[in-house]
């Protein structure tokens, strides 16, 4: 995995932990569940990058 793209992910899943967060203080279940989508996102397409790496070997 290219150190962007893990970069990149980690940005994706910080904004959205820090989404939820937000959404639960403001008891706004929309926006915790935006946050939740993009960490589950953000995961995958990790998930997806160490498959590549594998084959790659």
């Amino acid at each position: 995995m290219s150190g962007t793209d893990k970069a990149k992910n980690k940005i994706e899943d910080l904004g959205g932990k820090a989404k939820e967060a937000v959404g639960k203080v403001t008891g706004d279940r929309s926006t915790e569940n935006e946050g939740r989508g993009d960490q589950a996102k953000s995961s995958l397409k990790d998930a997806g990058e160490k498959v590549k790496d594998a084959f790659k070997k």
